[in-house]
C-alpha cells in the first residue's frame, strides 16, 4: 500500500507572459519561472502550473546528482567541483544504479515518491500513450512513443531532454495531464496538438481550459539546421517563416544549391579556409509549438515558457548539441493521490 505523498510547497504566480514575445531566445524574459532548491537539487517550476493545488510537475537540472561525468580525455567534469551531475537518462557512460538513484532524488525533491513513474523509449514520433490501471504495460514496461496523457491520480508521467522541448498540459476543469517530447520531427507532426486532441476525446478536455508550461530547451540563439528541416515546415506551415532565423526561403522552396556558394568549390577558385560561408538557418522550437498550440484552441496567455537556452546554459542543464556525450534531464507531471 503506498503512502501519500507530501506535496512541495505551492508559490504564487508572479504574473502572465505575453502574447508575443520578442524573436529572440537570449532576450526574452523568463516569466516568474523560479529554480527551487530541494535535497541539493535545484527544480524548475512553472508558476501556473504550481498554482494547481492537485498538481505535482517540475523540470530537472543538471547539479546534485550522484553521476560523474568524463571529458574525452577520461577525466571527469561537471558543474560542481566533484564533477557530479543529475542524470536521468540511461546513457552509455553513466551507471545504472546512479541513475536511479539520481531518479529517487529527484521525484523526492518534486515529492513525488509514492507515485509511479512512466517512462517512455523517445523515437521522434507522433506516438500518445493513455497510461491508467486499466493499461497495466504502459506503466510497468517502456512503451515506445513521445506523449503521455492521465487522468489518473498517482501516475507519474515523465519526459527525458538534452536539447528537445519537454511540453506539460494541465486541465484543471477534467483533472487531466499531458507529458510531450517535442524535437524539430515531432514539432513538424504537431505531436503537442494531437496529444491535446487525445485529451479532448479521452478525457473531455477543452482547449481553452488547458494550462501548458515549455520546459528548458536548445534556443533559436543555437538550433542550427539544414534545409531538409526547413522544407518539412515549409510543407506543414503557412507561418514557418517567422520561426526561422537565415535564409528560409532559398533553402526552403528553391534549390538549396542556389543559395549556397560553395556547392561546387571548383567554381569559385578560392584557396582553402577562403570560402564563402554556406547559408545558416535557424529554428526556434519553442515559438513553433506555441502557435501550433495557440492554433489548436489554446489561449496563448495560458502558454508558459521558460525560455532557458540548453546549449547556452550546460552549467545548469544537458545539452546534446554542445557536448554530444551528455546526460539527460526530466520533465514530471503527476495528479496528486
Amino acid at each position: 500500500m503506498k503512502t501519500k505523498r507530501k506535496s512541495p510547497a505551492k508559490r504564487k504566480s508572479r504574473g502572465t507572459r505575453k502574447a508575443n514575445p520578442p524573436r529572440h531566445a537570449a532576450k526574452r524574459a523568463n516569466s516568474g519561472w523560479k529554480l527551487r532548491q530541494a535535497d541539493g537539487l535545484q527544480v524548475l517550476e512553472a508558476p501556473a502550473l504550481q498554482q494547481l493545488k492537485w498538481l505535482t510537475h517540475g523540470f530537472s537540472t543538471r547539479p546534485g546528482g550522484a553521476s560523474a561525468m568524463k571529458s574525452a580525455n577520461g577525466e571527469k567534469r561537471g558543474p560542481t567541483k566533484a564533477g557530479k551531475v543529475l542524470n536521468l537518462g540511461f546513457t552509455d557512460w553513466d551507471d545504472r544504479s546512479m541513475v536511479l538513484e539520481n531518479r529517487g532524488k529527484f521525484f523526492g525533491a518534486i515529492g513525488a515518491e509514492g507515485m509511479r513513474a512512466v517512462v517512455l523509449r523517445q523515437v521522434h514520433s507522433d506516438i500518445i500513450h493513455r497510461v491508467d490501471s486499466s493499461n497495466p504495460v504502459a506503466i510497468e514496461s517502456w512503451p515506445q512513443g513521445d506523449a503521455l496523457i492521465t487522468n489518473e491520480p498517482g501516475i507519474l508521467l515523465t519526459i527525458q531532454t538534452a536539447d528537445c522541448i519537454p511540453i506539460l498540459l494541465a486541465d484543471p476543469e477534467n483533472r487531466a495531464i499531458a507529458a510531450i517530447h517535442a524535437g524539430w520531427r515531432g514539432t513538424v507532426r504537431r505531436i503537442a496538438a494531437k496529444a491535446l486532441g487525445r485529451m479532448q476525446m479521452e478525457f473531455g478536455t477543452k482547449p481553452e481550459d488547458v494550462i501548458v508550461a515549455l520546459g528548458p530547451g536548445i534556443g533559436r540563439c543555437c538550433y542550427e539546421v539544414g534545409p531538409d528541416v526547413a522544407k518539412e515546415f515549409a510543407d506543414q506551415f503557412p507561418e514557418a517563416r517567422d520561426w526561422f532565423d537565415g535564409q528560409f526561403e532559398a533553402l526552403s522552396v528553391g534549390d538549396p544549391r542556389d543559395a549556397d556558394p560553395n556547392w561546387l568549390p571548383w567554381l569559385t577558385m578560392k584557396p582553402p579556409g577562403h570560402a564563402p560561408e554556406a547559408p545558416k538557418l535557424h529554428l526556434d522550437l519553442i515559438a513553433a509549438n506555441r502557435a501550433i498550440l495557440a492554433a489548436a484552441g489554446i489561449p496563448p496567455a495560458n502558454i508558459a515558457s521558460s525560455e532557458h537556452c540548453t546549449a547556452c546554459r550546460t552549467d545548469l542543464f544537458f545539452s546534446y548539441r554542445r557536448e554530444r556525450e551528455t546526460g539527460r534531464m526530466m520533465a514530471a507531471i503527476g495528479i496528486d493521490l
